[in-house]
């Protein structure tokens, strides 16, 4: 069965956890400790030359980091990533919104309060990167105006992809208050069947 690395309170590998346990994947999950290092032994490092989570051994021993690559291939043949041609490049476009305009400043405010805990060097850099974070959010909120999914009208990866730092960016100090749709969105999907709730 695959092998997965990651730390479950971490966005990025939540992702893969979910998705692996609504797809009733069985698997293996091995905690690691970023704030020790463990991304940067030799050892991990020979397995992914970025050190970063999550990586996934596939059963075949193959390696495969990045999160949304990690969904794409567990997703294949699921309802999860749909089979028409321009709904799949719809989930790439909100994957790659996700990865570059929204984790960067929803998930690494949260890493800068909840893992490094908040500390007086990094407040310049929360504020800088706060309000690109609810320009995320706004742009988010405007597609949930005329939908209740991100892709094709039903629960797909590129929902997964954007809830995993979206429903915890209170950690970082980022307020939904003001998102009402965005908050009915995430609610959809802690209905979806086999969700799984990030661990306090």
């Amino acid at each position: 069965m695959p092998h997965v690395y990651g730390d479950i309170h971490s966005g990025n590998c939540y992702k893969v956890k979910l998705l692996l346990t609504q797809l009733g994947i069985a698997h293996t999950w091995e905690h690691v400790d970023i704030l020790a290092g463990a991304t940067h032994t030799p050892e991990f490092l020979a397995m992914n030359p970025e050190g970063r989570i999550p990586l996934v051994r596939l059963d075949d021993g193959r390696l495969l980091a990045e999160s949304n690559a990690i969904l794409n291939y567990y997703a294949e043949g699921s309802p999860l990533l749909p089979a028409d041609r321009y709904l799949r490049a719809l989930v790439l476009q909100w994957q790659f919104f996700e990865q570059y305009s929204h984790e960067p400043y929803i998930a690494t405010p949260r890493y800068i309060v909840r893992y490094l805990g908040n500390p007086p060097a990094r407040q310049a850099e929360l504020a800088e990167r706060r309000p690109r974070g609810y320009a995320a959010l706004n742009v988010m909120e405007h597609h949930l105006a005329g939908a209740d999914f991100f892709v094709g009208g039903h629960y797909t990866i590129a929902d997964i992809s954007l809830y995993a730092y979206t429903h915890v960016a209170p950690e970082g100090g980022i307020a939904l208050d003001d998102f009402p749709r965005i908050r009915a969105w995430l609610a959809r999907i802690a209905a979806q069947p086999g969700h799984l709730p990030m661990p306090p």
